[in-house]
């Protein structure tokens, strides 16, 4: 225990994701401390935006018709919103809500910069807490987008001073606030919506449990779609987990990490038929 106490941040981290990955975690540790590679979102934009090729991948899963009404719950610095903006195609209604001031200012900068006047018009930017939406608005969107706050271990990896206080109560602490957001979009989504979970960490405490957790709380409410059989080429791209599926930079040419899973919201009558 005393030696434990006395561990590093980076060597509890260093042991923490070792545990995890076993073999696999030098090869992945360096892939994560590389550089990334960005690409431009589209070139329906003003001005380009560049993202992750994972990242783009991840939102193009949740499935967008034109006239749907979205809640992106935690959509800073707004990458996700403009993949979003762009498939809506100036219809429907989009709600874009960060709970930072700073972060939510620069979510519009990247809005008014990037977005057609027509497009931008039908986004909306609000700033409430995303734990708690389910208190003020229920069962209101066809699609919900959350990309949850994590513990991004590829930044902590590539930061001294994050690196150094890290501890394995980083990820227990996200996790809780990671349900309550995911258990708030589940409230906040019609009968029949599709809600897309995603992170850009590699802890499964994170990621798929999230999703395991979800289903053990709010048993028969929604189930999860199977992405791989809707889009074949994710066998390419994209890990499968026990829920959802990871990008890892190790095998995806430095994109990643991300995680992603799409879950249903069950109509009353399939509740009731349970």
């Amino acid at each position: 225990m005393a030696k434990a106490e006395k561990a590093s941040g980076e060597e509890r981290f260093e042991q923490y994701y070792g545990e995890i990955y076993g073999s696999r975690w030098p090869v992945l540790r360096e892939a994560l401390l590389k550089e990334t590679n960005p690409v431009s979102l589209s070139e329906k934009l003003k001005e380009p935006y560049y993202m992750d090729k994972a990242s783009i991948l991840a939102a193009s899963m949740l499935p967008i018709s034109e006239n749907n009404t979205v809640l992106d719950m935690c959509a800073a610095p707004g990458g996700k919103t403009l993949s979003i903006a762009l498939r809506l195609n100036g219809n429907g209604k989009l709600i874009s809500n960060d709970r930072s001031a700073s972060r939510r200012n620069r979510l519009i900068s990247v809005l008014d910069t990037c977005l057609s006047p027509e497009l931008r018009a039908i986004v909306k930017v609000t700033g409430h807490d995303s734990t708690t939406w389910s208190l003020h608005e229920k069962d209101a969107y066809d699609r919900v987008l959350l990309d949850a706050p994590c513990s991004s271990e590829r930044h902590v990896l590539t930061d001294k001073k994050a690196l150094a206080i890290w501890s394995p109560n980083r990820p227990k602490q996200l996790a809780i606030q990671q349900f309550a957001m995911l258990a708030a979009a589940l409230d906040a989504a019609k009968d029949d919506a599709y809600i897309l979970y995603s992170t850009c960490s590699i802890c499964p405490l994170e990621n798929e449990m999230i999703i395991e957790k979800l289903l053990r709380k709010r048993q028969g409410l929604f189930e999860e779609v199977d992405l791989k059989g809707l889009h074949p080429e994710l066998n390419d791209s994209a890990e499968s987990l026990s829920h959802g599926y990871i990008v890892l930079p190790d095998v995806q040419d430095g994109a990643g990490p991300l995680y992603f899973c799409l879950i249903r919201k069950k109509t009353s009558s399939e509740g009731e038929s349970k």
